[in-house]
């Protein structure tokens, strides 16, 4: 199994070791939006200025915005975001107070940050959708109770177990996204010569047809769908998995852990799309600061 070490010497620019990465994020994405749809949509997480403890503390954005700043401030410490892969939500954190690893040169230089986007999709799009069964049981538990009208929606005041696993789901899809960055300088380097032309030009169409493969996407959405609707399961006693629906067919019914289509849709709405743009924007800034005759001499080389 390829490593995630870009200390180990292995070539961080093999498409196999970013088939392998990419193939296991997919694992670590699913388990995180399963954990997180055990909790109510907490909707108030999501709104800057809905704590008054925060803006007592003269933080003024969301509670998610404060859990990131706060995790990624003791991170950034430790120089998570040194690393190629690492992306940070927040701005203006700390300085690691370790010495900086030695890197091999990987990724051209370049500030692409799609954050502010998987922040923005994840919070108004994919939380109110894995979380609508938690939040519609919860909803009939607090009638019961006699609450109803808008006190019955939405809000299990789990604030800091659904923020933690906001925080892993983000961090999980941020990877995975700008590890598009790694999918472009690889393919680039395989054949400057076909992309040159396009970067002087801008042609954002054409970059994005020489980066995509239709059938592998496809292959993608299916096995999404499989290891979506087979870790949604409950895994009996003597190592059997449990099929629900009917026919022998995994399926969205009421007893899997999340909707599975929903888990499809992330990939195939958000992060594929948002991927594509990431690695579009880093073939556009892939010749930044070279002179034409560095660019002649890419235009003729063969690659590695």
């Amino acid at each position: 199994m390829p490593s995630l070490n870009f200390m180990s010497g292995e070539d961080p620019l093999s498409l196999d070791r970013i088939r392998s990465v990419l193939t296991r994020l997919e694992d670590t994405i699913i388990f995180s939006l399963i954990e997180r749809a055990q909790f109510a949509h907490n909707p108030r997480m999501y709104q800057r200025g809905a704590f008054k403890e925060l803006t007592d503390l003269e933080f003024h954005g969301s509670w998610l915005e404060w859990f990131l700043k706060e995790i990624e401030s003791f991170h950034a410490k430790a120089r998570r975001y040194t690393s190629p892969d690492e992306y940070p939500f927040s701005s203006d954190l700390p300085e690691p107070v370790l010495p900086p690893l030695d890197f091999p040169p990987i990724l051209y230089p370049n500030k692409i940050n799609a954050n502010p986007s998987i922040l923005s999709f994840y919070t108004c799009a994919i939380v109110p959708r894995i979380t609508r069964r938690e939040t519609l049981t919860l909803a009939a538990k607090k009638r019961a109770q006699g609450i109803i009208g808008s006190e019955e929606y939405e809000d299990d005041g789990n604030y800091g177990s659904a923020a933690t696993l906001d925080v892993e789901v983000l961090q999980s899809i941020s990877k995975r996204v700008h590890y598009g960055k790694f999918v472009s300088e690889a393919k680039f380097s395989q054949n400057p010569a076909a992309f040159i032309p396009h970067i002087l030009k801008p042609n954002r169409e054409a970059l994005e047809a020489l980066i995509t493969k239709p059938e592998v996407e496809r292959q993608l959405l299916v096995r999404l769908h499989k290891k979506a609707s087979t870790y949604a399961q409950d895994i009996v006693a003597d190592g059997e998995t449990p099929v629900n629906g009917v026919n022998g067919k995994l399926n969205n019914c009421t007893s899997s852990k999340i909707e599975v289509d929903g888990v499809v849709d992330l990939y195939e709405s958000y992060i594929i799309p948002l991927t594509k743009e990431v690695e579009v924007d880093y073939l556009l800034n892939r010749l930044e600061g070279l002179s034409e005759e560095d660019i002649e001499n890419l235009s003729k080389s063969k690659g590695p």
